[in-house]
């Protein structure tokens, strides 16, 4: 048995879903359909046979009628006919009791005990001068048994004609049951085969904007597959997206990286000739090498910083925000000595902890403060100013901050030009730079970054025109 299922398993492994698929609904279909010809059979044949058992019950009732008070004795004897009526005979208990007229019918052992009431009374078949016959046999008063018989050719030819009937019907149905199963398999599996060639397709092309053809129907009421077939394009999508993404990245990096890689060439190049040039252009060189070699660095890091999408779980702790504003904002001071920086934290928010990477947290405050320092004039401040306030949350209950969740806020904002209504979607958008930004220092990923960073956190980052002028970036914890 074990070989067999061995067998069976390999069996299964070989052929494609569609193959099984329609071998098991040709299976489950054949064994109904032949299940319920066998059925059908035996009840005809049950039926049939039923009704031959009645006939002979009215017969034995009819002879028992009207020789109750008879000896042994051929009452009846011509049911060799199939129309003449059944014919009976009177059985004693002893064999010496038995008329010297021999039976009709074969007598046995059994047919003695129901005389005596030893034995309920009940049918048989038997043969009678090579036709075959069916046999009642009943106790008849005391000491006595009656047996009564009819042909059953009838009975059984029909029992037989019903039985070639029910074998066609079982193998057309045997036949149906295989072109049911292959048309479900072509139709079940049609979204599956459009998902297995959509998706081979892609694999040879490299090319996530194909779709799946989802077949028209009502939304919220579509199958399993077709659910199957609409998460698939969802995650295409996804995937396009992602490799978009990924390729305007890389388009974006090479584009910025090519300005100073060209200038570091240049300057490594007249520094190789350095015997031609005097202490003043050599100095020159070597201070626009390092700068240039620090802006590219700058640039990679960032770009390795926004590889990262989400923190490492275990370096999370609790983070005291206001603590770190103080840190970030006394090395803008030291960075940007120009720019004055004011910061102002609320009481509720002094010890206030969020859980988060310190040091991607230190990042996120460094690049909006120098992104403020940036764009405001001298001497005009740069203001930090960190609240909290309390939202509705999920909770239920009455009394002070019931059902509520401390929210955390953190602005930075600046007096310089501002953010044109324009510029506005776009502020967050890697190595996007606004005409007024062009022409000052930076890669354009700062924001970016602070912006992956923050939502790393759980946090959200936004910018708006301040009133009076300036930007004002908003950090907020939920």
């Amino acid at each position: 048995m074990s070989g067999v299922r061995r067998l069976g398993r390999r069996w299964r492994r070989q052929r494609p879903l569609r193959t099984r698929l329609a071998v098991a609904a040709s299976a489950a279909v054949a064994l109904v359909a032949v299940g319920v010809c066998t059925a059908a059979f035996f009840v005809i044949r049950y039926e049939m046979f039923h009704q031959l058992d009645l006939n002979l019950t009215q017969s034995a009732t009819r002879v028992i009628q009207e020789n109750r008070d008879a000896g042994p004795q051929v009452v009846a004897g011509e049911c060799r006919y199939l129309s003449a009526p059944a014919c009976a005979q009177i059985v004693p208990a002893l064999p010496a009791e038995d008329p010297p007229r021999p039976y009709l019918l074969p007598v046995s052992a059994p047919v003695r005990e129901v005389a005596t009431g030893d034995r309920a009374p009940y049918f048989s078949n038997i043969t009678l001068s090579g036709n075959p016959m069916r046999m009642l046999t009943t106790r008849l008063g005391d000491d006595k048994a009656l047996q009564v018989a009819l042909r059953s050719d009838s009975v059984e030819k029909g029992v037989r004609q019903a039985a070639g009937l029910l074998a066609v019907i079982g193998a057309a149905g045997v036949l149906l049951a295989a072109g049911l199963g292959y048309w479900v398999s072509r139709t079940g599996l049609a979204p599956v085969a459009r998902l297995t060639a959509t998706a081979e397709r892609i694999a040879s092309t490299r090319d996530p904007r194909h779709r799946i053809e989802l077949p028209p129907g009502p939304p919220g009421r579509e199958d399993e597959v077709t659910r199957l077939a609409a998460s698939f394009n969802t995650m295409l999508g996804e995937l396009e997206q992602s490799v978009t993404a990924q390729r305007r990245l890389v388009a974006d990096a090479s584009h910025e990286l090519r300005t100073p890689l060209t200038a570091l060439r240049t300057n490594a190049e007249l520094l190789a000739r350095a015997d031609r040039l005097t202490d003043a252009q050599r100095d020159r060189a070597a201070g626009a090498l390092a700068r240039q070699l620090r802006e590219v660095t700058g640039l990679v890091n960032d770009l390795i910083e926004l590889a990262r999408d989400e923190e490492p779980t275990p370096l999370l702790e609790e983070v005291r925000i206001a603590a770190l504003a103080e840190h970030a904002v006394s090395a803008a001071r030291a960075h940007w000595p120009a720019t004055p920086f004011t910061l102002h934290i609320a009481p509720d928010a002094a010890e206030t902890v969020r859980p988060g990477v310190p040091a991607r947290l230190t990042r996120l405050l460094t690049n909006l403060l120098d992104n403020a320092a940036k764009f405001s004039p001298e001497g005009l401040p740069v203001e930090v100013e960190l609240s909290s306030s309390r939202r509705s949350g999920s909770g239920s209950g009455s009394g002070s901050g019931s059902g509520s969740v401390e929210r955390l806020e953190l602005t930075v904002r600046d007096h310089g030009p501002g953010i044109r209504a324009a510029d506005l979607p776009y502020v967050f958008d890697r190595f996007y730079r606004a005409e007024t930004a062009r022409a000052l220092p930076g890669s354009g990923l700062g924001l970016a970054m602070a912006r992956q960073i923050a939502r790393a956190h759980g946090a959200e980052l936004t910018a708006e025109q301040a009133q009076g002028g300036g930007a004002v970036f908003r950090l907020t914890f939920g």
